[in-house]
């Protein structure tokens, strides 16, 4: 079937992306980007950076600016769902939602006005054998964004290893935060993943942190040929 991706350029889209191209056909991706910082829709830091990550996964990229307002985001989504539609002849959209009730209710509305299908390969995974399988795969994600108590800034910057997901799996028990940040306690960035052609080089960035929120911007990065494994 031939799909199109809601795609942040984090790890919850790009893992949704790649588990739904194993027996289907990826015809573009989707990203709005919105000038709200607090938008409960979409994913915010290094947004930017998905033209690399299109251009690296070599999957045409729809690009939408949103103000971010709650109803007129859905009307932006809605646009930009439609030119799938219409340019790349797609049947259904693939989100990274995993237990998120106020996106997942939403963006299945949309669909099913549109009358196309909408996956939801993550819904309700286990979080924390999804991530140990991220690192296995040697996706290379890294955190951008902290927004609870008690991450602080030395979070921020740090590629997701064993040792980050076992610290994630502590806080969890202690503050019950939760282990993929799908709260929206954690941000992530992609830059490399097993269907990227190349891989993401950060040349300049900027950290901007105060107590238990802060984000690592990507300023200026870089598509590198990836490593021969032989």
């Amino acid at each position: 079937m031939k799909l199109g991706v809601l795609f942040s350029g984090g790890k919850d889209s790009t893992i949704a992306l790649h588990k739904t191209a194993k027996k289907n056909k990826i015809e573009c991706l989707i990203t709005l980007l919105s000038k709200n910082k607090e938008s409960f829709m979409f994913h915010t830091p290094n947004i930017n950076i998905t033209n690399l990550q299109s251009e690296a996964l070599r999957i045409p990229h729809i690009l939408k600016d949103t103000s971010g307002k709650p109803e007129e985001e859905l009307v932006d989504l809605v646009k930009a769902i439609n030119e799938a539609i219409i340019k790349y002849k797609i049947k259904g959209i693939v989100t990274g939602a995993i237990a998120s009730i106020y996106q997942s209710r939403r963006i299945k509305g949309i669909c099913d006005k549109l009358g196309i299908f909408c996956v939801n390969p993550l819904w309700k995974i286990d979080q924390k054998s999804m991530l140990i399988q991220m690192v296995k795969e040697k996706y290379r994600v890294m955190i951008t964004g902290i927004f609870a108590y008690p991450l602080n800034e030395k979070w921020l910057g740090k590629i997701i290893d064993n040792e980050v997901i076992n610290n994630l799996i502590i806080l969890n028990s202690k503050f019950g935060l939760s282990i993929s940040g799908e709260g929206g306690e954690i941000e992530t960035t992609v830059l490399d993943a097993p269907l990227f052609t190349k891989r993401i080089e950060i040349i300049d960035y900027t950290i901007k942190a105060k107590n238990n929120s802060g984000v690592f911007t990507i300023n200026k990065a870089q598509l590198l040929n990836k490593p021969i494994i032989e």
